[in-house]
């Protein structure tokens, strides 16, 4: 199914343990144009952090309007490191700094 790209930006992400946030921007590979993260503004349960979401990571089920529930816990994103969404990022910087976070960001 296609979707406009705007319409996911307010999309709520679960967590197999509960909510992580809410979809605010989108990364695109340069060469195929196809999403490489999703940018997830937490919320208050981790101080309004930005964090990278791999798409690989959304659960392939039937997804409800608004909600993309995702097969990582509340910790791994915690535990997932820092980014600064104002600064142009490379793919070979983002493999650096994920390397050791499973599926958030491969």
């Amino acid at each position: 199914m296609e979707r406009n790209i705007k319409s996911l930006i307010p999309y709520s992400i679960g967590a197999t343990d509960g909510m992580i946030g809410e979809v605010e921007e989108f990364y695109f590979d340069d060469e195929s144009w196809k999403i490489r993260y999703l940018i997830v503004k937490t919320g208050d349960w981790l101080a309004e952090r930005k964090v990278l979401i791999s798409p690989e990571a959304i659960v392939k089920q039937p997804w409800k309007e608004g909600f993309f529930p995702v097969s990582l816990t509340k910790e791994q994103v915690q535990n997932s490191p820092d980014i600064d969404t104002e600064k142009p990022v490379s793919r070979g910087i983002l493999l650096k700094r994920t390397k050791n976070t499973k599926r958030i960001s491969t």
